[in-house]
């Protein structure tokens, strides 16, 4: 491989390094920074995720609390359980994994959490912020976390091109928003856009974030491009985790690429637990 591979761990060190000393600052003055995160039934990816999230708040000095319910629940139920943790003074932050099961209503579930305590940036209010840079709630943390790594690694996005593949609200608008933000130029690409390939290989940065394992080949991407693989799947073909891009084959052509696992990924717990740090001390402001 020729490209500079931009791994996660060295990025989730730094920005854990920064939530340690303010969790530590805040338990001295009486405030236990308090994730509380929300299952419905039992998921592999939910627990997987979970498991993660508990590991990294441990880590810094975020205590984490579990609200897990069966995939039976009820619409009601679910909706006065979360309900009490948005009234609980003590928790700073909910984590509601998702999708919800059918036929719970999800929007209404994740609107119900005030923008103070979404430290995943699920809710409209928080989209909200996202669009208008108004700086409401928090960001989603996996746009967030790949934009850490352009941060990290000193890649500039001002006066560059860029195209976020995947228009999902969880990743791939938001992306996009954050780039604009810095003054990159953007197309955003879906699966209509006609000649995806030949746009993707203009932009001098791409996240991929279309959800396809393994879809994205050397015919998407030319040399000196930045790429950020955000999608992460099971490869029956190779019998191992792949991200969104075919790296064995982009790695080879790019300036730099973003492993899977071990990018997008291993940054994204660590800047949810800074956001519940910041939900803490915004709490006492």
């Amino acid at each position: 491989m020729s490209a500079e591979i931009l791994k996660g761990a060295a990025v989730a060190a730094a920005l854990n390094e920064h939530t340690a000393k303010v969790c530590s600052a805040l338990r001295e003055a009486g405030t236990v920074p308090t994730l509380a995160v929300v299952r419905v039934g039992e998921r592999a990816d939910d627990l997987s995720y979970e498991r993660g999230a508990e590991k990294r708040c441990s880590a810094v000095g975020v205590e984490l609390r579990r609200s897990s319910f069966p995939s039976d629940v009820t619409q009601a139920e679910l909706a006065a359980a979360v309900g009490s943790l948005c009234e609980d003074s003590s928790v700073h932050g909910i984590l509601l994994l998702r999708p919800l099961p059918a036929p719970l209503d999800e929007e209404a579930i994740r609107n119900l959490i005030p923008p103070e305590k979404d430290v995943d940036g699920i809710t409209d209010g928080s989209m909200a912020g996202v669009f208008t840079g108004s700086g409401t709630g928090f960001l989603p943390c996996t746009a967030q976390a790949a934009m850490e790594i352009l941060d990290y690694y000193k890649i500039p996005c001002a006066g560059r091109s860029a195209a976020v593949i995947g228009r999902s609200l969880v990743v791939g608008r938001p992306a996009a928003m954050l780039l604009l933000q810095r003054d990159a130029t953007v197309t955003v690409c879906h699966s209509k856009t006609a000649c995806l390939p030949e746009t993707s290989r203009a932009a001098d940065i791409v996240i991929a974030a279309c959800g396809r394992t393994d879809s994205l080949g050397a015919e998407y991407f030319r040399a000196g491009q930045t790429v950020i693989d955000v999608g992460i799947g099971w490869s029956e073909e190779k019998q191992k985790l792949c991200g969104d891009v075919k790296t064995d084959e982009a790695a080879e052509i790019v300036s730099a690429i973003t492993p899977v696992p071990g990018g997008v990924g291993a940054v994204t717990t660590a800047v949810l637990a800074r956001h519940v740090a910041q939900a803490a001390a915004n709490g006492r402001a």
